[in-house]
């Protein structure tokens, strides 16, 4: 029997179909030996083909790597934070709480009177003497006359303007100077009157103690004579004596409250004035920044400029350490040529090469 021809297309087609189901099905690879060894490069064949359907990667680009599940941990030669969280304030090691009980008992004071309380100048050189008497003869310290304060406020009046600017008081950068670690400002006023051809004098102060370094004002002690001091022979011998007796009197609790008020000031530790000029890397700044704050207990940045940064360091170490503190953290920061310009009490300048 004759067919037409699209009923010999349509046979053809029954046949192919008829082939295509009878054919066997290919055979499935066994999976890897090993149990998920295959995983991460099926993941990682996944994610190149994701890359390329989207146009995100070229055909002969790695494919990106799978990321690292959570709590995984970074490889070993990642590089950790170099910042260094400041110990809790308080928190002494043994051995600092030994350099601060030894500081506290070898304090360096420095006496003076206020210069704008209208005391006669001579009455108030008899006041600070008397304090330093006492300083000398009860404590066994060395002390700052009275006379060598008046003749270096005259001397290093250059000097002065040329490392501070006028940025601290005059008297403050003598106290530094002189190293002093405590200045006590005197401050009074006197009294006098003449009964029956006999002198009279009572006098009223306060003695201010201040932390040489920061110029904080940290407590008082109040100065008052009690009664009226009397001498036969001068108003000015009165006045030296209801001046003078109560400073006396009053020194052992000054020494005792300046070690007190001292101690509580230095919970972060003692602080020292770090100048660095020259500094044009902002970058090499912060590196020494913290290989510093890894030798001492805190560093502070308080000013940069390209010119100059200025850095308050902590800790309870000695000048001298801190100076070679610095010195190692500046060879870290690439620094090699740091060098010391000049220093004052815990105040130091470093030129840094750069």
């Amino acid at each position: 029997m004759r067919m037409s021809f699209p009923a010999a297309i349509l046979v053809a087609v029954i046949g192919s179909l008829m082939s295509c189901a009878s054919a066997p099905e290919p055979a499935v690879p066994p999976p890897p030996s090993g149990g998920d060894a295959g995983a991460p490069a099926s993941s990682a064949a996944k994610d190149r083909a994701k890359a390329l359907v989207q146009g995100g990667l070229d055909a002969g680009a790695p494919a990106p790597a799978a990321a690292q599940p959570a709590g995984a941990q970074p490889a070993a030669g990642q590089a950790a934070s170099a910042d260094q969280p400041p110990p809790l304030p308080g928190k002494l090691t043994a051995e600092e709480e030994a350099f601060l009980q030894s500081y506290l008992s070898r304090l360096n004071y420095m006496v003076y009177y206020d210069e704008g309380s209208q005391i006669d100048p001579a009455l108030a050189k008899r006041a600070v003497s008397m304090a330093n008497r006492y300083l000398i003869e009860k404590m066994g310290l060395a002390v700052i006359d009275f006379d060598q304060i008046e003749k270096n406020k005259k001397d290093q009046q250059a000097a002065y303007q040329s490392e501070t600017g006028g940025s601290i008081d005059l008297i403050q950068y003598l106290a530094q100077k002189f190293n002093a670690d405590v200045y006590v400002e005197l401050s009074f006023t006197v009294a006098s009157e003449t009964r029956d051809s006999r002198y009279y004098a009572t006098a009223s102060g306060s003695m201010k103690i201040f932390d040489v370094s920061t110029a904080t004002l940290l407590g008082s002690i109040v100065l008052a004579s009690g009664g009226a001091a009397m001498s036969p022979n001068s108003a000015d011998a009165a006045a030296t004596n209801a001046i003078t007796a109560p400073i006396w009197q009053a020194m052992p609790r000054l020494v005792d409250q300046s070690k007190e008020l001292i101690k509580n000031s230095l919970g972060r530790g003692i602080r020292y004035e770090v100048v660095l000029q020259k500094t044009p890397d902002s970058r090499a700044v912060s590196q020494l920044r913290r290989a510093l704050a890894r030798k001492v207990r805190e560093v502070e940045q308080v000013a940069y400029s390209p010119s100059a940064t200025k850095l308050y360091v902590y800790t309870f170490q000695p000048g001298d350490k801190v100076e070679d503190a610095l010195y190692d953290a500046a060879g870290a920061a690439g620094m090699p040529d740091l060098n010391l310009v000049y220093s004052r009490g815990k105040s130091y300048t470093f030129d840094t090469g750069l």
